[in-house]
């Protein structure tokens, strides 16, 4: 953890919601001219999109378990080194991995692969994360003992199975058997690797949808934020302004000392409120240091 140097990062699965959330934390860095170092967790993937497709052939081949939500499929070790490197000196190495033609235009290379590495150019105010693991520990890695802020973005996994189920089919054009597929496999990486994240987070967003959603494989749509609620846990509620929360969330409610139910077309404001005051606290504590 670093007062010059902060890490915001948004941890939660493929399909749960994490880029809205980043969304959110975009508004509050261009509102409070920030200048912040985004690092995407797809950027320390170990594998290009080629590379993983053969990868994943050769673990179906050993039957050895094998996802993107796995160790061995990420370079979880170089994320632990830029997390220490950016808190301790606001330095470290980054690079994008390129998902579709308009991103790979920009560096000449083809859609699937990651651009070169390169330096961060200080001074930026603090480096934010998006991605699988920004609360991986494990195996002699320690990811989340570097986050300042570490957010998670868990829905209830049948709401987490639908949006994933949705983005790619609509998005990605795969078909549903092979997103299925993808969802068994790794459910294994996903008990273990992920689920345990949400223990370490300060705060934990939770979507639960208020519509039947008992066979995932099944929905049409996707619930939309006015069918459900979205659960907030702070795991430590100190300094936190329940009553100024519930005042300005009209419809929440208190379920636990440290939770608050909101509607969930009032998620995006819930983040201003209460991502707003925590950014500007670590800024303050960043001039006071220098």
């Amino acid at each position: 953890m670093s007062i010059k140097h902060p890490i915001v990062a948004v941890t939660g699965s493929s399909g749960a919601g994490t880029t809205t959330v980043m969304n959110s934390f975009q508004h509050i860095f261009r509102r409070e001219k920030l200048n912040v170092q985004i690092v995407e967790g797809d950027a320390f993937h170990r594998f290009d999109r080629v590379g993983m497709q053969a990868a994943m052939k050769t673990a179906e081949e050993q039957r050895h378990q094998f996802s993107h939500f796995g160790p061995e499929a990420n370079l979880l070790q170089e994320l632990a080194e830029l997390f220490r490197d950016y808190s301790a000196t606001g330095r470290g190495r980054v690079r994008k991995y390129l998902h579709d033609d308009e991103e790979a235009a920009q560096y000449g290379l083809e859609p699937g692969l990651f651009s070169p590495w390169t330096d961060i150019e200080p001074p930026t105010d603090m480096l934010f994360y998006e991605g699988l693991h920004g609360g991986f520990i494990g195996r002699g890695i320690d990811v989340a003992q570097h986050t300042d802020l570490l957010v998670g973005v868990v829905p209830i996994i049948n709401l987490e199975w639908i949006q994933k189920l949705h983005r790619d089919e609509a998005l990605r054009g795969y078909s549903r058997e092979a997103v299925m597929d993808t969802i068994l496999r790794r459910m294994p990486d996903y008990a273990h690797h992920i689920c345990p994240q949400f223990s370490r987070t300060h705060v934990n967003f939770q979507r639960v949808p208020t519509v039947d959603t008992s066979n995932p494989f099944a929905a049409r749509d996707i619930p939309s934020a006015d069918e459900s609620f979205v659960v907030i846990r702070f795991a430590n509620p100190k300094g936190i302004d329940f009553p100024y929360l519930l005042t300005m969330l009209h419809d929440s409610f208190m379920s636990r000392p440290n939770v608050i139910v909101v509607p969930g077309g009032k998620m995006g404001l819930a983040m201003q409120l209460i991502f707003t005051p925590m950014i500007l606290q670590m800024i303050d504590r960043q001039k006071r240091a220098s």
